[in-house]
């Protein structure tokens, strides 16, 4: 073994010849991740994850950190990873990576008994339309996404009144993929959306995510703002709530909460495959993440 550890991006952010400011946050966070393993004696390297040049047995782990393209070319993942498992071991562990990467997760939390906005999972080739939707939820506002996707890829906020105008767009994707239907939560617009990162199942930092005006997403690719955020007790135990109720325990992973519409905590996702956590603001949390990781290096040799 040459590395102890690969760090996952993807080309678009390896070696980029040319940078802007969203590139140069995702080459601060990994660089801070990766000093932080450093620090505790291990060798890392950084690459993409569907690099030709790497020989993926010359490293014993790998943690996936901004392979923010998977979601566009999932078969190829989904291919490379069913490959690449085999040959070493990933933080979070394949268990985990495989039930976080559909949003049908969402179902197994709320019979954990975590609140989640009320959702209709719509299932690849099933025959169903908005206009039936709408009127079985008497909801006023939708929102539709792929059930396996980010960055709010084919996500559409969709008035009753106007559901005539996207039913192509759900024909077209229901044939590709399932799709879930969730009732707008008008409360993500005026007080926006926590995400509070946790190493360990421990909370470490939160930041809070705000949509520009007149949109509802709150990624800062649609223009939304990120500012610090200090949570509440209760914020916080229904984010470690929620971590406890995976499958398997995880080393690192964000939980996005917002108040819906009966003012009640509920989750947005759960991220534990290569969420953005946010180490710029709290250069600490790298290296609790580094902790954890060298502990669970060191317990996987002596076992």
């Amino acid at each position: 073994m040459i590395y102890d550890i690969v760090i996952l991006t993807d080309f678009r952010y390896e070696k980029p010849k040319q940078t802007d400011w969203y590139i140069e946050q995702i080459l601060l966070e990994d660089g801070l991740v990766q000093r932080a393993l450093e620090k505790k004696g291990l060798k890392v390297i950084r690459k993409s994850w569907d690099a030709e040049d790497f020989d993926w047995t010359q490293s014993r782990y790998a943690i996936f950190r901004s392979t923010w393209d998977y979601f566009d070319r999932f078969d190829e993942f989904f291919n490379w990873f069913e490959k690449t498992r085999k040959i070493l071991e990933f933080i979070n562990c394949p268990e985990i990576i495989y039930w976080n990467l559909d949003k049908h997760y969402l179902k197994d939390l709320e019979q954990s008994n975590i609140n989640i906005p009320p959702t209709i999972f719509i299932e690849k080739g099933e025959q169903q339309s908005l206009n039936e939707l709408f009127k079985k939820t008497e909801w006023t506002k939708a929102v539709l996404k792929p059930a396996i996707a980010g960055a709010a890829r084919e996500t559409f906020l969709i008035k009753k009144e106007e559901h005539l105008y996207y039913e192509k767009e759900l024909q077209r994707l229901i044939k590709k993929e399932s799709m879930l239907f969730q009732e707008f939560q008008h409360q993500i617009q005026r007080k926006g959306e926590m995400s509070l990162m946790m190493i360990n199942g421990q909370f470490t930092h939160a930041v809070l995510k705000k949509a520009k005006p007149g949109d509802f997403r709150v990624q800062d690719d649609f223009g939304g703002t990120v500012l610090d955020y200090v949570p509440n007790k209760e914020e916080i135990a229904f984010a470690e709530k929620a971590i406890a109720a995976c499958p398997k325990e995880t080393i690192y992973g964000r939980v996005d909460v917002f108040y819906d519409n009966d003012n009640l905590l509920s989750l947005g996702e759960l991220e534990l495959i290569e969420p953005e956590l946010w180490f710029r603001k709290h250069h600490t949390a790298a290296d609790k993440l580094a902790d954890a990781i060298f502990m669970q290096i060191q317990h996987n040799i002596t076992s």
